[in-house]
């Protein structure tokens, strides 16, 4: 499952991590609701196609996605949301919108907003509605290298 596979991959790392169990939740704000924490500290993982390529996009529970911004800052014109139905093929092991942030799980490039800067920790779905996972900013981006960037509004 992509519980196992997703804290094998922190543990290998030597990440300090805490799992979170929380209600059901669909969306970051109520994995925020759910876990008590800021709406700020929640990430959300959306994943965009440009051309049959796909890249994550990670922002604060507080912020959508300017696509018109991401168009200009990748110089791509065909920037567009993924369809769900591509999810199973995508990220088989997760539950369709709960995605983890972690593109090197999936040799998926990452975009984080900056805004995620702004907050000590990040917290994010751990491919299921009902696990999160909070971990510290630098470890994130230590591990990930996001491309940082502004596209949220």
């Amino acid at each position: 499952m992509i519980l196992k596979r997703l804290t094998d991959y922190l543990d290998s790392h030597k990440i300090k991590y805490v799992l979170i169990q929380h209600s059901p939740a669909f969306t970051a704000r109520e994995v925020a609701v759910s876990a008590h924490i800021p709406f700020r500290e929640v990430a959300k993982t959306v994943v965009l196609s440009i051309d049959r390529k796909h890249i994550l996009a990670v922002l604060p529970a507080t912020e959508m996605v300017d696509l018109n911004l991401l168009r200009e800052i990748l110089e791509n014109a065909a920037v567009r949301l993924t369809n769900e139905s591509e999810f199973n093929t995508l990220f088989p092991e997760c539950e369709i919108g709960a995605m983890p942030p972690l593109g090197s799980l999936y040799k998926t490039p990452v975009y984080a907003d900056a805004l995620l800067e702004e907050d000590d920790q990040i917290v994010f779905q751990a491919g299921t509605h009902t696990e999160a996972v909070k971990m510290a900013w630098d470890d994130y981006v230590k591990l990930e290298h996001p491309t940082l960037t502004n596209f949220g509004r």
